[in-house]
């Protein structure tokens, strides 16, 4: 770890994202000054509506992916860099293949170059899915995973296994301060209705009175973890001298029938569940083993589901309602 950098001025790529923009109000919040770049294909500056305007905080409208994107932003030199860029739903990232394949090479390598520059500490936003289908339960940071490098998923797996490779040289080759983190499932208040995620799709059609559409038989599994605690993992990351991967994530494994079922007892909805065709290659089992994260980073969540959704149907209902 740097300690000699000034870790008060920090760069989130992806910034008016859902998870971009909870972590740049954290950020915000301990004190920090923050430059937010998005270029709005997945984020929307709806997200960063109390952002705006407080002192200390940027925003650029800028492709992280283009030639220098990232070489001259106001504010630096920075200490932090999270590159957290990329679409990650599967209505984004299935919309926008040759962006998110783009954004885990191009966007990955100008944030690392940004880090190198100002000898920051850099942090790349990676996911559960690097793990694909797993074959080996719950998933730990040294399985490598059983991905269908060709598949209906393939763009966000490999964009982000890319970037991980990419990271990991940068690192061993020029000593660049870089750490990955695995982030699994996570949701909360600014998640976008449609972006085809089980929570959001849920929520706004259980508020609607719609039959709630579960993939498959809904056997399949997730672990969620609310945009807090996610929040808080990665910045007990940034804090640290660890390298990665580190895993973070809910550890209650629920079936998606089963989180469908909650959002319906919560919301108090008359809503029935509608079983759809399940998409190719979607994993069966998510479930993070969090003992890394727990160990050296002092981390773990403390958003019980139940607090989590209902914080989460109250945004949407209020948004619903406005």
């Amino acid at each position: 770890m740097n300690g000699g950098r000034d870790r008060r001025r920090a760069v989130v790529t992806g910034g008016a994202g859902f998870l971009g923009s909870h972590l740049c109000e954290r950020l915000l919040d301990d004190g920090r000054e923050v430059v937010a770049v998005d270029n709005l294909l997945s984020g929307t500056e709806r997200n960063l509506t109390g952002l705006l305007g407080r002192p200390g905080f940027t925003f650029l409208r800028h492709d992280v992916c283009a030639p220098g994107a990232l070489a001259d932003l106001p504010g630096g030199p920075f200490g932090l860099v999270f590159h957290l860029a990329c679409p990650a739903s599967p209505a984004d990232y299935l919309r926008l293949p040759l962006e998110t394949l783009e954004t885990g090479s191009s966007g990955t390598r100008n944030a690392l170059e940004l880090a190198a520059r100002d000898g920051a500490r850099m942090v790349l936003a990676s996911t559960s899915e690097v793990y694909g289908d797993p074959q080996v339960h719950p998933q730990r940071e040294d399985y490598w995973g059983h991905v269908n490098p060709v598949g209906p998923r393939s763009v966000y797996d490999e964009a982000k296994r890319y970037a991980e490779a990419l990271v990991t040289a940068h690192r061993n080759t020029r000593g660049t301060d870089a750490a990955i983190v695995r982030i699994f499932n996570s949701y909360g208040p600014r998640m976008r209705a449609g972006d085809g995620r089980a929570v959001p799709t849920f929520v706004r059609q259980a508020l609607a009175g719609e039959p709630l559409t579960v993939a498959g038989d809904g056997s399949q599994t997730r672990s969620l973890c609310y945009v807090d605690d996610t929040v808080a993992g990665v910045l007990a990351l940034a804090e640290s001298d660890i390298d990665g991967p580190v895993n973070i994530g809910g550890e209650e494994e629920t079936t998606v029938l089963d989180i469908a079922r909650r959002i319906i007892k919560l919301t108090g909805s008359a809503s029935p569940v509608a079983f759809v065709e399940r998409p190719g290659d979607d994993p069966a089992r998510r479930c993070p083993d969090t003992t890394l994260a727990r160990e050296k980073l002092g981390w773990e969540p403390r958003v019980g589901w139940q607090e989590g959704l209902e914080r989460t149907i109250g945004w949407f209902a209020r948004r619903a309602g406005a």
